[in-house]
């Protein structure tokens, strides 16, 4: 599979001006990003491109009442899932994210639901990844891409 340039621009709509691929939505309160690899591969905006339309709607419309709104008080669509970790929750799937000084959140991995409990491995892939962004964005090397 070839990487594409995360830096660039695809319109939203054709009303809308171009935006980096790796912005899933930006709004008046948020920027959701998807969370990308050092080479510029985004593994969950992968997994959100390859779920069906209706899903991708729903999973943007959650991300569109963040971005615009600030909160999700409804704890079946978003929740806290411990250690600074997020969820965004379009049935049967998962998002997760963490919250970013500057009004970003950042999508890190997501997955199908099977169990009740969230599974251990998405949970580390998550906190892993956020260390990552905030270590290269410490270093100043994470929106840089030379692909």
């Amino acid at each position: 599979m070839s990487r594409k340039d995360p830096l660039t621009s695809v319109p939203i709509n054709q009303y809308s001006k171009p935006v980096p691929e790796y912005i899933a939505y930006s709004g008046e309160k948020f920027q959701i990003e998807w969370y990308l690899t050092e080479d510029g591969a985004s593994e969950p905006l992968e997994y959100f491109n390859e779920l069906s339309e209706a899903y991708q709607v729903k999973t943007m419309a959650l991300f569109k009442r963040m971005a615009e709104t600030g909160e999700i008080r409804d704890k079946t669509k978003f929740r806290n899932e411990g250690d600074w970790i997020f969820a965004f929750k379009p049935q049967p799937y998962r998002f997760l994210c963490f919250f970013v000084r500057g009004r970003k959140i950042i999508i890190t991995n997501g997955y199908y639901k099977k169990t009740d409990k969230l599974p251990k491995a998405e949970k580390a892939r998550a906190d892993r990844r956020k260390e990552d962004y905030e270590s290269r964005t410490k270093k100043g090397t994470y929106y840089h891409f030379d692909l």
